[in-house]
């Protein structure tokens, strides 16, 4: 880590004022965009918000603990990296938690030197994330979508669609979060500039059937706008 700031996200939760500030305020120097929360429930409230890509979690949290906090968490994102903050009288239920997919437990008091080693490993383990993730965009319930070959697949199986809702999976898949105005979309898929109502009318059954192919609410209808892949 280095005196410019890394292009990802952090969520610190810590139940403990003082300690939270200055480690907030560390990480502040060198991550774009720092968020904290004072125990779980609220930490899980800003995971959902913000989708940080990194967590830095105490293990023993009010309201809700840590374990269970990255627990609900992975049931549909094994992407965020999660640095585990612990005592030493409980490691041992964290080596047994191995599902968790953690990147390094950290046994309070955390130094500087080893937060920051940590980091970096977190740092190169996106990196190299991001290469695969230009590739693969995963999705829930094993389902996942290769951008170069534009194929949907569930299980390493390939799912039948048409040319319109390939085109229009590739559009909305090319900037996850991102709102797609109806325009856009027909523009991209039916080459015209502009729409009557009937191109309109055939996007809405086209993303009514292309639900029914992907997992529960993958395709967000943003209300008189258009259509965005959220995760």
């Amino acid at each position: 880590m280095n005196n410019i700031k890394e292009p990802y996200s952090v969520l610190y939760i810590e139940d403990e004022k003082d300690i939270r500030a200055n480690y907030v305020n560390y990480l502040d120097r060198h991550f774009e965009k720092v968020y904290e929360a004072a125990d779980g429930e609220e930490g899980y409230e800003k995971y959902k918000k913000n989708r940080p890509d990194i967590m830095i979690v105490d293990i023993n949290l009010p309201k809700l603990n840590g374990l269970e906090l990255v627990r609900r968490i992975r049931e549909n994102n094994h992407s965020t990296k999660v640095i585990m903050l612990t005592a030493h009288s409980e490691t041992k239920s964290l080596l047994e938690a191995t599902e968790l997919k953690l990147t390094k437990y950290l046994v309070k008091p955390v130094s500087r030197r080893e937060l920051k080693d940590a980091l970096t490993l977190v740092i190169g383990e996106l990196s190299n994330f991001e290469i695969i993730f230009k590739k693969t965009i995963v999705l829930k319930d094993s389902f996942y979508w290769d951008v170069q070959r534009e194929e949907l697949l569930n299980n390493n199986v390939s799912t039948l669609l048409t040319n319109k809702e390939r085109s229009i999976l590739a559009l909305l898949f090319s900037s996850i979060n991102t709102t797609f105005t109806y325009d856009e979309i027909i523009i991209n898929v039916w080459y015209e500039d502009d729409y009557d109502r009937d191109k309109l009318d055939a996007l809405k059954t086209i993303i009514k059937n292309l639900r029914k192919k992907l997992p529960k609410d993958s395709i967000k209808n943003v209300y008189g706008t258009g259509y965005k892949i959220e995760m």
